[in-house]
């Protein structure tokens, strides 16, 4: 019955914006590289918290031990693959039910399940460029590399494009995000709370009938919801996207 009366609410909808946030990677198998156990190894393994070397400072005062720990942990915390639950995300892309999706996550595991539409608020680790020539690079090459990458061009060290600590978020994709959440009828929030900046920063904006918000955890902040659903995030997804399909199984078969 759950899922009927959610997919309802979707089908309705002139617009909705999917919020993506931390618990989807989890999902993923992502670890917490900034609150988790991780972040003790971390300060063991490079003397430093994650939030000092992930720094726009630490990158630019000592860009050796930045990249070192770049490549040993943030890119390999990248390869993992996107979970089930954004593939059923793309699902209801492709089902028409779902038009925009926002995240502040830099593994761009949105775009690597084939979603559209999507607002890569902090960048993602796939696009590297040079600052002195704007010439753009793989993730790929920066693993590669050895030590610091450099630009094959100037030898320039290269700059990942990703919004670091101590930045601030381009107003560009700032002011896209607020105009996709100010055309949404529902906002669909999945794996975070209404009090971390990827919903604070952008509630303000939002003027629907449907704040759904599918997060396991409890939190003060689930009275500004209008529908709580207590549920792993790919687990809703499916069961959304299954209930579609039972019942347009004819009209998905014909377009195949």
């Amino acid at each position: 019955m759950r899922e009927k009366n959610m997919l309802r609410i979707l089908e309705k909808s002139r617009y909705t914006v999917v919020l993506s946030g931390i618990g989807m990677m989890q999902e993923s198998g992502y670890p917490l590289l900034r609150d988790g156990e991780e972040s003790y190894d971390i300060e063991e393994k490079y003397g430093y918290s994650f939030e000092e070397i992930f720094n726009s400072g630490f990158y630019s005062a000592r860009k050796e031990l930045f990249f070192k720990f770049y490549k040993e942990v943030i890119l390999k915390a990248a390869e993992n693959p996107p979970g089930a639950g954004f593939y059923d995300l793309k699902k209801l892309q492709d089902f028409g039910l779902v038009q925009s999706i926002i995240t502040r996550r830099i593994a761009g595991l949105e775009d690597r399940a084939g979603c559209r539409n999507v607002l890569n608020l902090k960048g993602t680790v796939f696009d590297n460029v040079c600052p002195s020539c704007g010439r753009h690079y793989s993730v790929e090459y920066v693993k590669n590399a050895r030590g610091v990458p450099l630009c094959e061009k100037c030898l320039t060290a290269l700059r990942p494009q990703v919004c670091l600590f101590g930045e601030m978020i381009d107003n560009s994709l700032m002011t896209k995000a607020a105009e996709e959440i100010a055309k949404a009828d529902v906002l669909l929030v999945l794996g975070t709370n209404l009090s971390t900046p990827l919903c604070s920063q952008m509630l303000q904006y939002y003027t629907g009938t449907n704040l759904i918000l599918v997060e396991e955890m409890e939190h003060y902040t689930d009275q500004q919801a209008d529908i709580v659903i207590r549920s792993r995030c790919d687990d809703f997804l499916e069961q959304i996207a299954a209930e579609y399909e039972r019942e347009n199984m004819d009209q998905i078969g014909e377009k195949k």
